[in-house]
């Protein structure tokens, strides 16, 4: 077996049909585009979700509800993950840089410690919010709750 000598597989490789190239081709005429209309035409394309005249989705279904431009969007963080990181011995008190640090926030992140999981250790947390039962399990495992 020489390198000039490989070739592919039969019936792997298949040509392209050349299509409107003359008569003789045996492809010519309207080159598989049937008769007339837009989608013969060369440079056709139809608008996204052009639904052939009836009224298309995105406008048969109404507007609905309303977003405030001006709310607040925190990240919540519940309680059995700073349980969590306690357990790693990673954090001895919980601040938005430790939060960071072990991948729980962003960089611009508001950082709002939520109720789930129960809490055992004594904890410092500071963050920009708590809900009720956050803080009050918090406060009830000997820790702080400071919001910042």
């Amino acid at each position: 077996m020489k390198l000039q000598n490989i070739k592919p597989a039969d019936g792997s490789v298949k040509k392209n049909k050349r299509l409107g190239r003359g008569q003789g081709s045996g492809a010519a005429g309207t080159a598989g585009r049937g008769h007339k209309g837009a989608k013969s035409r060369s440079g056709y394309s139809k608008k996204i979700g052009f639904e052939g005249g009836q009224m298309p989705l995105q406008r048969r279904v109404p507007k609905f509800g309303f977003t405030n431009p001006n709310r607040t969007v925190y990240k919540g963080i519940n309680l059995d993950t700073l349980q969590k990181l306690v357990d790693d011995k990673k954090v001895k008190e919980i601040t938005p840089e430790s939060l960071r640090e072990n991948g729980l926030a962003g960089k611009n992140d508001l950082i709002k410690i939520l109720g789930r999981g129960e809490l055992k250790a004594k904890l410092s947390v500071k963050a920009n919010g708590y809900s009720a039962s956050a803080k009050a399990a918090i406060e009830g495992a000997g820790g702080t709750a400071e919001v910042i």
